[in-house]
């Protein structure tokens, strides 16, 4: 189990790199991780999402602003 400091840390990254996404990148994180309720914003998305789930959306989310440079 990860400490509230690196769980708080890991969902401030994600927040940030969400931001350098498109809308269509945005919509398409919040199919995979917004429970279906596609509405939400996408900081309201990360702060909903389960820990467990934290490393993988940063991952992917990394790979996706590489492919972008």
């Amino acid at each position: 189990m990860l400490s509230k400091t690196l769980i708080s840390a890991a969902r401030n990254l994600l927040k940030d790199m969400l931001s350098q996404c498109t809308p269509e990148e945005q919509h398409k994180f919040k199919r995979l991780y917004a429970d279906e309720n596609l509405d939400l914003p996408i900081n309201e998305v990360v702060d909903k999402m389960e820990e467990h789930k934290l490393d993988w959306a940063i991952f992917q989310t990394e790979r996706t602003i590489e492919k972008k440079s």
